[in-house]
Parts: structure tokens; sequence; C-alpha cells
């Protein structure tokens, strides 16, 4: 269970942006708050250095779109995350409060997570930059973003087999409920995307198949034209929907791509108005090393919190092989070592294609430079050089000069067309994509048998091997 605040950061009177950051990321990084810095992770930037790089990232986003840090912007946003006593370590409380940054920000802005410890209850205090990664654009606070950070940090703490809150509140007279779809009156998109979830729930073998389960349960399907769109199923009380709703404008697990994937198998959702519920959970966690607990300090409390806890996983696990058929220690070993090589082989391959996309949009960007400036440096050439002209038309010398150099280190004999490369580059961002969501599969498939697999290695005491558990552990 993890209640979460999310505090927009601004510089305040008498603080320039570097002492802002500075200050914010101290008090974080307490070593008496973080057992001497160990429970301290980062993204994107070096966590001892990280003000001044989020600062150095300000400067350049100035410089690339022209406009100031004005003393009213957000710097960065400070998120507090905190978790129900005796129910997490600082290991774990870190690892989960990394996933919500990494979750919330889409990875396009670099963040630490420091985890304290010097409270009864674990808690995370997580800072995000303000400027992108790219130094293009800002991250923009939205309405509804406490809503959708609760909802993001609730389903994290599910899929870790953590407790959360049924009726938590998000400001004085507002019920959470509400804000997750379990209004009075539903919106035609709510009921809609429930229609959705109930249709594919029966396990449609085909789109079409889909189709026509939505037609039964009284959705008017419109699939003749360029969009698919439908119109609400008639609901007592409610009002009929007068206009049709487009598939795609339901966005997330709702669009028409989507709904093939989860057709296919390819997409796990996370289904319209429902919170998680971590008591209906079938992945295990992690059983507990209760002796190396205790001998840490902890006290006969979190003795018998830990034990009840190892058995819920335990009886978890039991349930989890029997769903998936792995009552052979065999199979589970080899369909856990399948699973790791695939996620492995996709982690490899999505690292190969980022590559090569980030390289032919290089080539790009320095032929249409080029291009741009080859005839102010033609003309620097006729001018013998000249250093007045050279003044003039730094910039274009200098990008021409860059380019020139850029494709003597390729070693290229003849310029590729921009066309060509772009024709190269749609491919490869499509594979990149499908990649994406198969290692998203693939890597949920390896966490669950990995777990299975160390739980059932410690329960019958299989192998006494720590070098390999730890680095199960670390995996997972």
């Amino acid at each position: 269970m993890a209640t979460t605040r999310i505090m927009p950061l601004h510089t305040g009177k008498g603080r320039s942006v570097a002492e802002a950051l500075r200050d914010s990321v101290d008090y974080m990084e307490n070593p008496l708050k973080t057992d001497n810095g160990e429970w301290i992770s980062a993204y994107e930037c070096d966590a001892r250095t990280a003000d001044n790089e989020f600062y150095l990232s300000k400067q350049r986003y100035a410089s690339i779109t022209g406009r100031d840090q004005g003393r009213s912007d957000v710097i960065a946003y400070h998120v507090r995350q905190s978790f129900k006593p005796g129910e997490i370590t600082p290991e774990e409380a870190n690892r989960i409060g990394y996933e919500l940054a990494a979750r919330f920000t889409k990875e396009r802005y670099a963040f630490i997570v420091c985890t304290h410890t010097d409270k009864a209850h674990i808690h995370n205090h997580i800072i995000w930059n303000s400027t992108a990664l790219d130094c293009k654009r800002k991250f923009r606070n939205f309405i509804g973003s406490a809503f959708a950070l609760r909802r993001v940090s609730d389903l994290i703490c599910a899929e870790h087999g953590l407790s959360v809150i049924k009726n938590p509140k998000l400001s004085p007279g507002r019920d959470y409920g509400k804000w997750i779809g379990d209004r009075r009156q539903p919106s035609f998109q709510d009921r809609l995307r429930r229609s959705i979830d109930a249709a594919l729930e029966q396990q449609p073998s085909t789109f079409d198949e889909f189709l026509a389960l939505m037609k039964e349960s009284g959705v008017t399907v419109m699939d003749g034209g360029k969009h698919l769109k439908f119109f609400a199923a008639h609901e007592d009380g409610l009002p009929d929907q007068e206009k049709p709703t487009r598939c795609n404008t339901l966005r997330g697990d709702y669009t028409e791509e989507a709904i093939r994937e989860r057709i296919a198998g390819r997409h796990i959702s996370s289904p319209a108005g429902r919170a998680p519920d971590a008591s209906l959970a079938r992945s295990p966690s992690l059983l507990i090393d209760i002796e190396t607990k205790i001998r840490e300090g902890k006290g006969p409390g979190y003795e018998r919190w830990a034990k009840l806890h190892n058995l819920k996983q335990m009886a978890q696990t039991l349930i989890y092989l029997q769903e998936n058929g792995l009552d052979d220690y065999a199979v589970l070993k080899e369909k856990t070592a399948a699973a790791t090589a695939r996620f492995n082989e996709l982690s490899g391959r999505i690292k190969e294609l980022e590559a090569g996309l980030a390289a032919n949009a290089e080539l790009q960007k320095q032929i249409v430079n080029y291009s741009k400036t080859r005839a102010t440096y033609v003309e620097y050439r006729k001018a013998g050089y000249s250093k007045k002209f050279k003044e003039l038309h730094e910039a274009d010398i200098l990008l021409h000069q860059t380019a020139k150099k850029y494709f003597d280190g390729l070693g290229l004999q003849k310029l590729p067309t921009v066309a060509s490369l772009r024709a190269d580059y749609a491919p490869m961002l499509e594979e990149k994509k499908q990649a994406y969501r198969e290692y998203r599969q693939a890597k949920s498939e390896m966490r669950e048998l990995l777990t299975a697999k160390t739980n059932v290695d410690r329960l019958l005491n299989i192998t006494d091997n720590r070098a390999e558990r730890e680095t199960e552990r670390r995996t997972l």
C-alpha cells in the first residue's frame, strides 16, 4: 500500500534555480535518511551531480527554444510515495519508486529516487527534471495528475503483491473512486470501454467475432467507413448516445490496434473503471529471508508479519504453478531459462534498432546541413578562405565542415539521399514498436517465472548458490 503526493518545485524568493535544485536534492539524498546513500537510484543522470545536470539542461533548453526560465516556472517535480509500515523493504521500495517515475514520465525526463528509512514508514522522495532529455520541451502538470500518479502507483503496488488503498482521498470532499470511473452517470466513453472489456472477456478469436459480441451486447457498430465507430448500448436511467464515438478516441487499451493486440494475446490491459485488488493477484512475490532480517535488528512484530507474508506468497506461487501447468520442476526451470533468453534477445534487438535509428537520424541531419550550407562554403572557398567572409558566415561554415567531417568518419564515398534514409527509418521504427510490445510481455512473463522458481528453490532447498539467487533477485 502506498500514498502519493506530487508537488511542483519553484525557485522561491531569494533563491536561484541552481540553489533551489541543490537544496531539494541535498534533502532527498541525506545519508542519515538513505542508509548512507545505499537506497538512491537515478535515470539518465548521476545522483551525485543531478542538480547540476538539471540546471545545465535548462540552459540548453533556453538556448534551443529561445525561452527563458521565468521565476514562476516549475523547475522540477517532487513526489512523495509512502508505504505501509512493515509491508516493504527499502530495496523494493526504491525499485517501485523508480518504476513509478519511469512509467509516469514515460522515460522522457531524468529523475532520481531516494528511499528514506528514518521514519516508521518507509517512503520515497522522487524528483524529476521539468526539462525533457532532448531539452526541447517541458513537463506540464495536467488536470488530474494527482489521480493519474495515484493510479500508476496502485497498479505497480498490486503487481508487486502489495496492498492497495481501497478508498483514498485526493482532496477534501473528492472520493478517489469517483475518479476511476465509479460515477453515478458514466460517460458514453466509459460505457463503451466497459462493453469492450466484457466482449474481450469472452475471448473472441478474431476481430470480427469481437464486433459480433459488441453488437450482441446492444452496442451499435459502424465499421463500414474510414473509422470504426460505436454507439453505447441503451441502459435504463441513462441517456442514449446521439453522436457516435470513434474507437481510436477511447485511447489506451481501447483503440482498434490495442483491441486487436488484446485478442491476439500480445497486450496486457488494465480494464476501465477497475482498481487493482492485490488479494486477487495470481503472480507471486519473492519470499522474505526472515533470519537475515531478524539479524539486522527487526523485532518480533516484523517476524510475525514476514511469516504470514511468506505463507501468502507460497500459496500464490502454488496457484500460479497449477494454473500454468508447471507442476514439474524441470519444466519450470526450462521455461524460466527460455523466458529469460527471450527477454534478453528482445532487449538486445531493441538496443540495435535504437542505435540504427539514431545513426539514421543523425546522417539525415548532417546531409541536410551539408546541402543547406554548400553554396556558402563554395563562396568561402572562392574567396580564398577569407577571414572576413568567415566572420560573416561562421555558423554556416562550421555546420558544413562538421557535416563533412562526419561523412569522412563514416567512410562515405557517395551520400545517400534523405528520401532513401527516411524509407529505411520507417520499417526500423515499426519493428522497434513491435519489439517493445513483445518486450513488455516477455518481461512480465520472465518476472513471474523467476519469482516462482526462486520461491520453489527456497522452499525445497534445491540450491544454496547465493550468487545465483542474488542475480535472479536483481533481475526481478
